[in-house]
């Protein structure tokens, strides 16, 4: 098989991948919403995640060096923020995508786009597990632990982890490429236009990100021991540790 041959193999399998995954995310947030309870109930407990992951990572927020990465890796890659129009717009304009984008960047989209319907599926797990204790104004870091343990899916909660570390190393990979830099820039205008600027937006703040800290290497490996350490810890039958 020629080079050409196994790049659009790769690109197809990217292509079918995103069109899956953004469906699954679409289905699992419109699920959620379809019910004021549960979507009231859902926007609680991502909110009490963020504020977690806050605590956690708090000496990489305030780094002079990885602040700007960490404060986009907490929002837009492991955070409460709605992906909903980012992937529509995604959606909308796929089969161009497939076309145009290099498989590098048919990659690195795919991998955010699968954590993000990976984090949909445990986060509906999730509301269903706490029900009416995430009504409650203080939700306990107990009560947080034993939903995690009873959802389970220590696979899958790897997975994410995984996933989440392979898409920081490919947008630290985007970011070593000059020419995307000017790219971004260029199509800032156009991308607004078009309907497109939330895609634009999470892919020039990916960029940013990562273009200033030079070499991700250690934050990320950061981010991702001290979440599976906290995984370890809860799946043992502890609380959330310090």
């Amino acid at each position: 098989m020629s080079d050409s041959e196994h790049s659009d193999l790769d690109r197809a399998a990217c292509s079918a991948a995103l069109a899956a995954f953004l469906a699954e995310a679409r289905d699992l947030r419109r699920a959620a919403t379809a019910d004021a309870v549960h979507g009231r109930r859902r926007q609680r407990l991502r909110e009490w995640q963020a504020a977690r992951l806050a605590r956690t990572h708090a000496d990489l927020l305030a780094s002079p060096r990885y602040g700007t990465a960490a404060t986009f890796f907490l929002s837009d890659l492991y955070g409460p923020k709605d992906f909903s129009e980012r992937d529509a717009e995604v959606e909308r304009i796929l089969p161009l995508m497939t076309t145009m984008l290099p498989v590098s960047g048919l990659r690195t989209l795919l991998l955010a786009v699968e954590v993000d319907a990976l984090s949909e599926r445990f986060d509906a797990a999730m509301v269903e597990k706490l029900g009416a204790q995430l009504d409650d104004e203080q939700l306990s870091e107990a009560a947080y632990a034993a939903a995690y343990r009873a959802v389970g899916d220590r696979a899958g909660r790897t997975t994410q982890l995984r996933l989440i570390g392979e898409t920081g190393e490919a947008l630290e990979a985007l970011a070593r490429k000059s020419f995307v830099r000017g790219a971004l820039k260029m199509m800032h205008g156009p991308a607004h236009l078009a309907g497109l600027g939330e895609l634009h937006a999470f892919l020039e703040r990916g960029f940013e990100a990562f273009r200033s800290m030079r070499d991700a290497s250690e934050f990320l490996e950061t981010i991702i021991e001290r979440e599976r350490a906290i995984a370890a810890a809860m799946f043992a039958g502890r609380d959330l540790p310090d």
